[in-house]
């Protein structure tokens, strides 16, 4: 079964349609590791409710400084724990504390063309010159790979070759583009039908902390009992139990 037929039907699984009324429209700033699995969620979550979500994908160290500066989101799907908290911190949330909708992978991405068997044991390869990474400061997955690389003991060899991302969108995009050889990106990036289709992965052992990603909702929403239901919706069984065809594990 093909994976946009699968979609199609989570689609139709996860929307069950409940009549639409006068259209609402929530603002969700999304970290950048969901652009994949946003688009389906969206769809289902807008039959389902009748609500569209218009979403902004960013690394979460920026979505939380925007924010903090007053940007109108709804609702922030962070990719851990800690910038969703800075947002409560500054007292915009509606919740005391963030809420966790999933938990990240990290994985080792090349293209079909490497020429090398993928593992991380490669990136100390004199072959491997240009190693893409995010920002251990403002994206989680960031921090999560150089843990990865300090646990492994490999930094101090490789941090010459680092090519460092604002987000891991851009991070998977420099391999792409050939600007790096091998990355550091979210398994939700690898398991999309175009990287699937350009590439390869291993992933890394849970070497690193845990990637707890966690939602909030803003106070100030006017559309404050729909953000509510957005994230309840995420943190539903019926979401939870799709998550790992995106990449991404239950946490409930």
């Amino acid at each position: 079964m093909g994976r946009g037929w699968v979609k199609l039907c989570l689609v139709m699984m996860l929307g069950f349609a409940t009549g639409f009324g006068q259209q609402k429209e929530l603002r969700v700033a999304a970290a950048a590791d969901l652009q994949p699995v946003m688009p389906v969620f969206a769809a289902a979550y807008e039959k389902k409710t009748g609500t569209k979500l218009l979403v902004t994908f960013g690394s979460s160290s920026a979505l939380a400084t925007q924010i903090v500066n007053g940007a109108p989101f709804d609702v922030f799907l962070g990719a851990d724990f800690s910038f969703p908290e800075r947002v409560v911190a500054a007292g915009l949330t509606d919740e005391k504390e963030p809420e966790p909708y999933a938990k990240g992978a990290l994985v080792l991405w090349a293209k079909n063309d490497l020429g090398a068997p993928l593992s991380t044991d490669l990136l100390k390869d004199p072959r491997i010159t240009r190693i893409a990474v995010a920002d251990e400061f403002h994206a989680p997955y960031g921090r999560a790979a150089y843990a990865a690389m300090r646990w492994l003991k490999i930094f101090d060899d490789v941090k010459g070759k680092l090519v460092v991302g604002e987000n891991i969108a851009q991070t998977a995009q420099f391999v792409e583009t050939g600007n790096a050889q091998v990355g550091f990106i979210s398994l939700t990036l690898a398991s999309s039908d175009r990287f699937k289709k350009e590439g390869q992965f291993v992933r890394v052992p849970k070497i690193y902390p845990d990637i707890r990603q966690c939602a909030v909702v803003m106070k100030g929403s006017p559309h404050l009992a729909e953000a509510k239901d957005f994230v309840g919706w995420m943190r539903s069984t019926d979401v939870q139990e799709h998550l790992d065809q995106f990449g991404l594990e239950a946490v409930r």
